[in-house]
């Protein structure tokens, strides 16, 4: 019987991860809910309550304003969750066709989130400021910003599948709370629970410092605050292209 040579088993252990999901690093998860928590807040003040990456709470926010209160800009938020599906399905048969091809998709992807995302930026600053969420400006801007991140979302639950998701973070900071809990109580399961803590906390922290950035941006740089996310993917794209 033959044995494996050092070399092989070296080879082996070191071997690429599974075609279409890209490699687990903390940060890969940073800068990508980074991104997330940036062009979420800075649509949210610029679009009168427009959310481009968790566009379910829009339904929110519709409701808020058929009760006669909240934000303007209903058409807008309505059509925000078509727009999100139609992004989400273009952007898995994109990565269906070149998976079956056996060809990378990661970098494709984000490189197709950061041109769409320097788009939604030009159309801001060139159509805002704008002073209502119903006019057709507002309304076909804010819909490239749901397209920009209908492409993170359909990432997130695939390329980058392993890692925290950097979208919404509702249920990242329940996980996190009740894992620190468990921790805190030497509860059974303590060590995955350490393991999840540490995981999780640097996405949810990345996530906070974007929001906080894309308010401040917005209100200091307008639209143009958006270059702060697009230099954060196009570091992204370089890590990636390293591994």
């Amino acid at each position: 019987m033959t044995q494996a040579t050092p070399a092989a088993t070296t080879a082996t252990s070191t071997a690429a991860p599974a075609a279409g999901t890209a490699p687990e690093s903390a940060w890969h998860g940073m800068l990508l809910a980074f991104t997330a928590g940036f062009v979420d807040t800075l649509g949210f003040v610029a679009l009168f309550g427009l959310f481009t990456a968790h566009v379910t709470g829009n339904f929110v926010l519709i409701g808020a304003a058929m009760a006669g209160s909240g934000h303007s800009g209903v058409v807008g938020k309505l059509l925000a969750l078509p727009a999100f599906v139609l992004g989400v399905a273009a952007t898995r048969l994109f990565q269906l066709s070149r998976e079956r091809r056996g060809l990378d998709t990661t970098v494709p992807l984000l490189g197709t989130q950061l041109i769409c995302l320097l788009a939604f930026m030009g159309a801001g600053v060139w159509a805002g400021p704008f002073v209502s969420g119903n006019g057709v400006p507002a309304i076909a801007v804010g819909l490239m910003g749901v397209l920009a991140m209908s492409i993170q979302n359909t990432a997130a639950r695939s390329v980058f599948s392993k890692l925290t998701p950097s979208t919404v973070m509702t249920g990242n900071v329940t996980q996190l709370v009740m894992d620190l809990v468990d921790i805190a109580t030497r509860a059974p399961g303590m060590a995955g629970a350490s393991a999840r803590v540490h995981k999780a906390w640097p996405p949810v922290a990345a996530f906070a410092v974007g929001s906080l950035g894309g308010g401040l941006g917005y209100a200091h740089a307008g639209f143009w605050a958006l270059l702060v996310p697009c230099v954060a993917l196009a570091a992204l794209l370089q890590l990636l292209r390293k591994q």
